[in-house]
């Protein structure tokens, strides 16, 4: 079985599989077509192989919208059914602020600062987190 799904259609988005962990990297817009089998990959490869863990990185992408938000939303909440946890890797400023303006709540995905963190968190179950720029709100 080989290690990567990945095909040359234009607007195809590849899915690597590195051990028990598919790697997503999406860069630019992402449209209906791409996103629905997009979808699909990502269900087909679970499946068939086996892995516990869909990382997704985000690290590409400058400009989200409802659409993006609904589709991570979407991948996340079916890789869990079928037994696999989804973090999202590399997300801009610019990008999570836009998430919390439009109100987007994503259940099901954690997020990860960068992609080492993020496998990190997938495979040993906890992240390496760093201490500095964290700050306690008083009451």
């Amino acid at each position: 079985m080989s290690d990567a799904f990945s095909g040359s259609v234009p607007g195809h988005v590849p899915v690597l599989r590195l051990g028990d962990v598919l790697l997503v990297t999406l860069q630019g817009d992402l449209h209906d077509s791409t996103a629905q089998q997009l979808q699909q990959d990502i269900a087909e490869t679970i499946t068939n192989s086996r892995v516990t863990g869909v990382l997704l990185d985000i690290s590409g992408v400058e400009i989200v919208d409802s659409f993006l938000g609904r589709v991570l939303a979407e991948i996340a909440a079916q890789a869990k059914l079928l037994a696999a946890d989804t973090v999202v890797a590399g997300m801009r400023p610019a990008v999570a602020i836009t998430l919390v303006e439009l109100g987007l709540e994503l259940p099901g995905l954690r997020t990860a600062l960068s992609t080492e963190a993020a496998m990190d968190l997938l495979t040993n179950g906890n992240a390496s987190f760093r201490s500095r720029g964290l700050r306690q709100e008083s009451p």
